[in-house]
């Protein structure tokens, strides 16, 4: 494969930086863009972008700004997790839809990735989409009693009192992953600790935004995942009225690991086990999806499914 960096300047301020993987002959048959969990960085996604694109797929990775490689988390703190979903995803989207010419895309987002996809940011044009552990996160959902009491101290109180000390939070030390801004940390504390989560805010309107989104998508989770209970996914995905949902619940067995959690299914672990069913689900979109060209439609020949 070949590998290069990619760097999109936002229009609301800042860079992304991330890195796309192209098939060894340059031409991909489809472009599968995997938006990141919140403060996970983009090594996470490195195996399974390389396995995608050994399998004629061209694999866009990436920070969200303020984490990572897209810049400094004090010098982006005014962001907010709305601004990752609204800005940063369908950014990157656009930035993939023509680069690869007449070939679809698609997208795997983890858990805020997912969010972003289901309130219809960067799902415009998409052959498909898939969520990965993409719940509501409602800190208390959680069915472990001492995990949700970490998670409730983490962000109901160190997480936002560190955001506003230091203007930053330091996600590493906390072991919520990289360190992010402020602003995200506080809406996420916020949301967390409302019933139907960010459906509840009034100023993202996002039961009206999932119930526009059309389509096929795969939302799935794990039965050892912590947060991301079934039920917090369907919560989610039950907002996709319009959508063709497939929902799917895998084990640590399925996949032939003892763990995957929330954060497990992209370890190279899964190769031989869980990735191959996303990738033949993935395949079948591409084999029935209509060619965009220069901005309009034309009929892809249509193969049988698998």
């Amino acid at each position: 494969m070949t590998t290069d960096e990619l760097r999109i300047q936002i229009p609301a301020g800042g860079w992304v930086v991330g890195t796309v993987r192209t098939p060894a002959d340059g031409a991909p048959r489809a472009v599968l863009v995997i938006h990141p969990a919140t403060a996970v960085p983009e090594r996470l996604y490195t195996s399974f972008a390389e396995y995608l694109a050994a399998n004629g797929y061209a694999a866009v990775t990436y920070d969200y700004r303020g984490t990572g490689r897209s810049g400094s988390p004090r010098d982006h703190r005014g962001l907010r997790m709305r601004d990752w979903m609204a800005d940063d995803v369908p950014a990157v989207a656009a930035w993939a839809r023509p680069r690869f010419g007449d070939v679809p895309q698609l997208a795997v987002g983890h858990s805020i990735g997912g969010h972003a996809l289901a309130l219809g940011h960067g799902s415009r044009g998409l052959a498909a989409f898939v969520t990965v552990a993409s719940h509501a996160g409602v800190t208390a959902t959680i069915p472990d009693r001492a995990e949700r009491a970490r998670v409730g101290l983490v962000l109901r109180a160190v997480g936002p009192a560190a955001a506003r000390v230091l203007g930053y939070v330091p996600g590493r030390r906390l072991g919520l992953g990289e360190d992010m801004p402020a602003a995200a940390m506080l809406e996420w504390s916020r949301w967390s600790r409302l019933p139907g989560y960010f459906f509840d805010d009034p100023t993202l309107r996002a039961a009206e935004e999932a119930a526009r989104v059309t389509g096929d998508v795969l939302a799935f989770g794990f039965t050892d995942d912590p947060w991301a209970t079934p039920a917090q996914i369907d919560a989610i995905t039950d907002r996709l009225t319009g959508a063709r949902v497939e929902r799917r619940t895998w084990s640590p067995a399925d996949g032939g690991v003892e763990r995957i959690g929330h954060t497990g299914f992209f370890r190279r672990g899964l190769r031989d086990t869980l990735w191959p069913q996303l990738l033949a689900w993935c395949d079948a979109r591409v084999e029935d999806a209509p060619a965009q060209k220069d901005g309009t439609v034309s009929l892809r020949a249509r193969k049988p499914r698998r």
